[in-house]
């Protein structure tokens, strides 16, 4: 089971997945009841990305930022305070983590 981790849990090397990614909206734009929002105050609106189970190696942590590796070998730099996060089973994660990367060599071959 994935756990959902608070900012201050995340270490270097540790395998994390993106839960949600969180979009701040102006409230002006919000169809919903006026009313309840007011009109300086932007709409958090959380979503579920498409890559949200692809493991995440953590390389460095400095936050609110942390610096993560995927599977293809990229670096991403991801906002704490926008992404929540949760950190994978290590063995899982080492078993996507490989089967994500035959996956990328044979149709980079193709």
């Amino acid at each position: 089971m994935a756990k959902v981790l608070a900012p201050e849990d995340v270490r270097a090397g540790d395998y994390v997945a993106v839960l949600h990614v969180v979009y701040e909206l102006p409230s002006f734009l919000w169809c919903g009841e006026s009313s309840t929002v007011r009109l300086d105050e932007p709409v958090r609106v959380p979503f579920m990305p498409k890559q949200g189970g692809v493991p995440l190696r953590v390389r460095s942590v400095c936050l609110p930022f942390i610096l993560v590796k995927t599977p293809s070998g990229t670096l991403r730099n991801l906002d704490v305070r926008r992404h929540q996060l949760a950190r994978l089973d290590r063995d899982y994660a080492r078993i996507v983590w490989k089967a994500c990367k035959k996956s990328r060599a044979k149709q980079s071959r193709i």
